[in-house]
């Protein structure tokens, strides 16, 4: 690694916290239950047990989208660093896989600092003390925000000669695609006229191999799905019978998505506080939707935010990318 500005020590790490507004867990999940399609937001799946349930689905044989972005990282990354080029102010959308970001800061010149940028504190600030004790050369400022909504970015230690935004994973495809749309233009109002954006994007496939991997055998992401119900019912102190509901993995054709369903195995009632919500048989929640894309189809919606695809790795079986953009 060739970086060689000073950076802060772990005691004098920097935190912007611009105090992001908490979603109120019950009058959201509320809203959602009395659709006439019911849905949980797929954000509620990470408390703690979700987190680790998440960690254990990383490691399963059927879900590609974690061990094959790493494998382009790690074949690619120099190239990257490349294309990014010395001096870049480095901002990650969400603290993600320390690994992905490991393998870019290997990569990259003289990076001006390190921007990470979460809603949770507390993640935020682990995530950030780790990496500083491991590259205590790199200028690591986090910020604590919500980063689908306006934020200000702090002064690097030294100027940076461009911006460029990090979002790894495949988070664009939890986005439906309006939304994603909007994101995609608040990255391009964050890295400015000559910034960038390393995302990655998964791509469409044969049907057997998604439905596997949000389906897996050992039935870890069933239990991280209905993991959410019994959130509910430790927060908000709901009575959701986790026998009555099972998971679903589907694919929907006609909006190009992967969805996870909560299925309800016969007409019950569930209470959350003084409300009570009612399930027919095989009446569903609908807790996620992960898009996939086409090269194409992701290069027309990034234009249409401000950008250009200059750059696109795939594994060799064409499951994942990671594509690089430059403002337009």
């Amino acid at each position: 690694m060739s970086n060689n500005n000073l950076g802060t020590t772990d005691t004098e790490l920097d935190l912007l916290d611009l105090h992001p507004t908490r979603t109120d867990l019950k009058a959201d999940v509320l809203y959602g239950l009395r659709q006439p399609q019911k849905w949980i937001s797929s954000m509620y799946f990470y408390d703690e047990r979700g987190s680790q349930l998440f960690d254990e689905i990383c490691e399963l044989p059927e879900y590609y989208p974690t061990r094959t972005e790493i494998g382009i990282m790690e074949n690619d990354a120099d190239e990257m660093g490349e294309l990014l080029g010395p001096n870049v102010l480095l901002v990650e959308f969400g603290s993600g896989s320390s690994i992905k970001i490991r393998l870019l800061l290997e990569h990259l010149h003289r990076i001006a600092a390190y921007v990470p940028v979460e809603i949770s504190r507390e993640h935020l600030m682990n995530s950030a003390r780790e990496l500083q004790d491991a590259y205590p050369e790199i200028a690591i400022l986090p910020v604590c925000a919500d980063f689908t909504a306006p934020f200000d970015l702090p002064e690097p230690p030294q100027p940076a000669r461009r911006t460029v935004v990090y979002f790894p994973g495949s988070t664009i495809g939890n986005f439906e695609p309006p939304d994603a749309l909007e994101l995609l233009r608040h990255m391009r109002r964050i890295a400015g006229n000559e910034g960038a954006l390393l995302i990655g994007v998964d791509l469409k496939k044969d049907v057997s191999i998604l439905e596997r991997a949000y389906d897996d055998s050992a039935g870890v992401t069933a239990a991280f799905n209905k993991n959410v119900l019994a959130r509910l019912n430790r927060e908000l102190g709901a009575d959701f019978d986790l026998d009555h509901f099972h998971h679903r993995a589907v694919w929907n054709e006609s909006h190009s998505r992967i969805e996870m369903h909560l299925v309800s195995d016969q007409a019950q009632s569930v209470h959350i506080g003084g409300d009570t919500i009612s399930f027919e048989k095989d009446e569903y929640i609908h807790t996620e939707s992960s898009y996939k894309y086409l090269p194409d189809e992701f290069a027309q919606i990034a234009g249409e935010a401000g950008f250009s695809v200059e750059h696109v790795w795939r594994d060799s079986a064409g499951l994942f990318s990671v594509q690089y953009l430059e403002s337009e």
